[in-house]
C-alpha cells in the first residue's frame, strides 16, 4: 500500500492505493470513517498518477466520468451499492430509496443504502454525493454537507435522475 496527498478544490485529498495502481482509498481531511494513516503505507506523492490526472481533469477540464482501477473492500452489499452509485449520470441525482428501489430492494432498505453509502472509502469517482435525502434535501455526507454542495454545484446543481 501507499498513498499521495493531492490539492483540489475541495481542500487535500488522500490517494491510498495499491503497488499495482489499483485505487483503494480517497479521503478528505476530517472525514468520517476516515480508517487510520498508518494503515495507508508510505508516502509518495507521485503514486496513483492516472488518479491525481483524472481528479484534475474532473475539477479543471470537464471531465464527467472516470477510469481508475478500483480495489473497494466491503461487505457484498457494499460492494453493490458502490457499483450502483456509478451508474448515476454526472449532473444528476438520486435518493437513497430511489437507488434502493432501482436495485430491487424494499422501500425500507432506503437506510441500509444509506449506510453503506457512507462507508464508500472512495469518495467522487464512487459519486456518493449524488445521493439525496428523500425530499431532496442534502442529508449527511462523510466529507461535510459543505463539500457534498460543492461537489453538486460543480456538477451544475440538483437534477434528479428518474429510474
Amino acid at each position: 500500500m501507499t498513498y499521495a496527498v493531492v490539492d483540489s478544490p475541495l481542500g487535500p485529498l488522500t490517494l491510498v492505493g495499491t503497488d499495482a495502481g489499483e485505487l483503494t482509498g480517497l479521503y478528505m481531511d476530517q472525514q468520517r470513517y476516515r480508517p487510520e494513516q498508518a494503515l495507508f503505507g508510505d508516502r509518495d506523492d507521485s503514486a496513483l498518477p492516472a488518479v491525481a490526472e483524472q481528479l484534475d481533469e474532473y475539477f479543471h477540464h470537464g471531465r464527467t466520468s472516470f477510469d481508475v482501477p478500483l480495489r473497494l473492500a466491503g461487505t457484498d452489499f457494499q460492494r453493490r451499492i458502490w457499483t450502483a452509485l456509478q451508474e448515476i449520470p454526472y449532473g444528476e441525482t438520486t435518493t437513497y430509496g430511489g437507488l434502493a428501489g432501482a436495485l430491487g430492494l424494499k422501500p425500507q432498505s432506503a437506510r441500509a443504502v444509506g449506510l453503506a453509502n457512507g462507508k464508500n472509502p472512495v469518495s467522487i469517482i464512487v459519486p456518493c454525493h449524488r445521493l439525496l435525502g428523500s425530499t431532496g434535501s442534502l442529508t449527511g455526507y462523510a466529507g461535510g454537507v459543505e463539500r457534498k454542495r460543492a461537489l453538486l454545484d460543480h456538477e451544475g446543481g440538483l437534477k434528479l435522475l428518474t429510474w
